[in-house]
């Protein structure tokens, strides 16, 4: 049985991206629902139209990508935000992975890959892949803004995972697919899964993207760790 199609709100400043966006979405069998031209025009959609997915421009007037992500999740949590970015090293993605977006895409995405990643993240899936995810925040886990003493190697909320568990979740912080974790550990992909649902369900963490934060954040990774 097929899946039903994701409903998304669009939000950005820009009439003719929002306009692209729906036609390329609607060729490709996805209902846009609504749009919004600032944050809080989007929170305000979310709330009434309560979508599967938001496609949430990070750069916008009144309210802006990062706290329309923050106040859209908190109203409505079982959404997916995707944030629109001109930029694949913009600043701002990784507060906005931090605050539960699921992934980021840039403005000039081909037709095919737009579509493609909204099915991908209406799944529960993370978006990009995780190297890309990791060199995101290893550049603003520790560069342009003010740091805070480095956390503990093992933060007190890692506490419910097990040995393996806290394994696994190290190297999904240095970008490893499930695959490569299959490798790498000697599991199966199946366990290897497995492992991932419940650092997932022990942690509520809501994808892959935020796993990668977290990572980062409770000093399991820290940048220029060795890949190794």
């Amino acid at each position: 049985m097929t899946a039903p199609a994701p409903r998304v709100v669009i939000a950005d400043d820009q009439a003719l991206v929002r306009t692209g966006f729906r036609m390329i979405l609607a060729s490709g069998g996805i209902d846009v629902v609504g749009e919004a031209a600032d944050g809080a025009e989007a929170v305000a959609a979310v709330r009434e139209l309560r979508p599967d997915v938001v496609l949430m421009d990070i750069r916008m007037p009144n309210v802006d990508g990062l706290e329309a992500t923050r106040r859209v999740l908190a109203h409505v949590p079982g959404c997916r935000v995707v944030i629109l970015t001109t930029f694949d090293l913009d600043r701002y993605v990784y507060d906005a992975l931090a605050a539960g977006a699921s992934g980021f895409l840039l403005k000039d995405v081909t037709p095919e890959h737009l579509v493609a990643a909204v099915r991908l993240v209406d799944t529960g899936d993370a978006l990009l892949a995780p190297s890309i995810t990791r060199r995101l925040v290893e550049r603003f886990a520790a560069g342009d803004r003010p740091r805070p003493p480095r956390p503990p190697a093992v933060h007190r909320d890692l506490a419910a995972l097990t040995p393996r568990e806290r394994e696994v979740l190290t190297l999904m912080g240095r970008g490893r697919s499930n695959a490569e974790l299959a490798e790498e550990l000697t599991l199966s992909e199946a366990t290897v899964k497995t492992h991932v649902a419940r650092i997932f369900a022990k942690l509520a963490l809501r994808d892959r993207a935020q796993a990668v934060v977290l990572a980062y954040e409770t000093g399991l990774v820290s940048p220029g760790d060795p890949d190794e």
